[in-house]
């Protein structure tokens, strides 16, 4: 079976890109029942006209709807299920056991893929949701790419998807508490608010041998010494101690050995990140899964092309039973390492110039890189001029389009980056 590449539309723009740049399959949130209820712009229309426009590519759209909900909310869950079905997306992605059911007995000929929030880790889950009639399992990250083979030895019947890049929740398979517990937006409701990636302090109350508390002993007895109100010996910067942030997922170079193992499906984190990151990551998956497909050995220029985006470092977390564990990443929890910035979409073109929807202030002077579906070439800007023709010579982010100067092609869906080398970027 030919391999999937599966990127997230985290909004109709960011979906027409992600096609663009060479994904088989897009997967898209319902408003209210997704994980992404807070930033999901896909109301009513907007995602039929999605799944028509998906469909005319020969492409596929998944939609879905992955929220554990409370009782409040079955009702209404049940018939958003039934508007979207009418759409025809070629899946729902969902995870509550009852709502899974109603939708199988409902829409028949909607496949359900079991959402990673289930924590699928083992083989007799797969079984019983492959009897269940669920059509495919999206494994949990915790999952080494041993004991993904041992469930689709024992269970082939059932398609495997699984996640191959993006950010790591510090969660069993993202079903985090933090969030709600913190300031009462719960993750599990599609409102989380990256509670794993603040900054903290960690501080050791003082010990007493009360029956709330007793000390360790034998072999797992620790010094006890009294540290109350002191910050406990933990590595922290100026900022703080990010004990829970993790750095990036990034598989790319073990697709074929994930294959093998019985994936059909590499999925793409990402619905919030921008459309950079979305098409260059989408790009070098798609160069990276031709080869697989026509036994071309691995690139490994496509990490560098990665690594234009920004990250948190990254790691193969448990995918890889024998890859160093050092998957924590303590001195920012912010995504800086990249060595090069978005400038912005290239929005129309005439012959030598492009017009760019500035994101990222630029100017004259700067080496860039024009990113396509297809390819790209750096360049260096050498005039830019405003909608009107006026000359100018620095453009900022947010103040609308320029015209940029350009010695090579501009295709559709292209991308203006700008190298971290120039005078630019130290800027920005």
């Amino acid at each position: 079976m030919t391999s999937e590449l599966l990127s997230p539309a985290g909004s109709p723009e960011k979906l027409k890109y992600a096609l663009a740049y060479g994904a088989d399959a897009v997967y898209a949130g319902i408003p209210k029942f997704s994980l992404r209820a807070k930033e999901n712009p896909f109301k009513d229309h907007l995602l039929k006209e999605a799944i028509d426009y998906t469909h005319k590519l020969g492409k596929k759209i998944y939609v879905t709807a992955n929220i554990l909900p409370p009782n409040r909310k079955i009702e209404s869950f049940k018939k958003s299920l039934a508007q979207h079905a009418e759409m025809g997306p070629d899946a729902f992605i969902m995870a509550d056991p009852g709502m899974i059911q109603f939708a199988l007995k409902e829409f028949p000929e909607i496949p359900i893929h079991l959402s990673v929030q289930t924590n699928t880790i083992n083989w007799p889950s797969v079984e019983f949701w492959y009897n269940l009639g669920v059509q495919r399992i999206i494994l949990s990250r915790e999952l080494t790419l041993e004991e993904i083979t041992d469930i689709h030895t024992r269970v082939p019947g059932m398609e495997l998807e699984a996640f191959v890049h993006g950010a790591i929740c510090i969660a069993y398979s993202g079903r985090c508490l933090l969030s709600n517990y913190f300031n009462h937006r719960d993750a599990n409701q599609g409102t989380c608010t990256n509670s794993c990636r603040w900054e903290y302090d960690v501080h050791e109350e003082k010990g007493n041998d009360t029956e709330e508390y007793k000390p360790l002993k034998g072999q797992y007895a620790i010094e006890e010494k009294q540290r109350d109100g002191e910050l406990m010996p933990v590595e922290e910067d100026e900022h703080g101690t990010y004990i829970m942030n993790s750095k990036d997922l990034r598989a790319i170079e073990f697709l074929s050995p994930m294959k093998k193992a019985g994936i059909i499906s590499f999925k793409i984190e990402g619905r919030s990140k921008s459309i950079y990151y979305l098409s260059l990551v989408t790009r070098a998956y798609r160069r990276a899964i031709d080869d697989l497909e026509e036994n071309r050995e691995f690139n490994p220029s496509l990490i560098d092309e990665i690594g234009k985006t920004a990250n948190r470092g990254f790691t193969s977390a448990f995918l890889i039973s024998a890859a160093n564990r050092e998957t924590e990443r303590f001195d920012s929890p912010q995504e800086t390492n990249q060595p090069q910035i978005f400038g912005g979409q290239v929005v129309n073109e005439r012959p030598g110039w492009m017009e760019v929807d500035i994101r990222n202030r630029i100017e004259v002077g700067d080496e860039a890189e024009c990113l396509s579906p297809s390819g790209q070439y750096k360049f260096k800007i050498n005039a830019m001029e405003t909608v009107a023709g006026e000359s100018i010579s620095v453009a900022h982010g947010g103040n609308g389009t320029v015209w940029v100067q350009t010695d090579g092609p501009v295709e559709p869906y292209a991308l203006l980056s700008l190298l971290k080398t120039t005078s630019a970027n130290s800027k920005v």
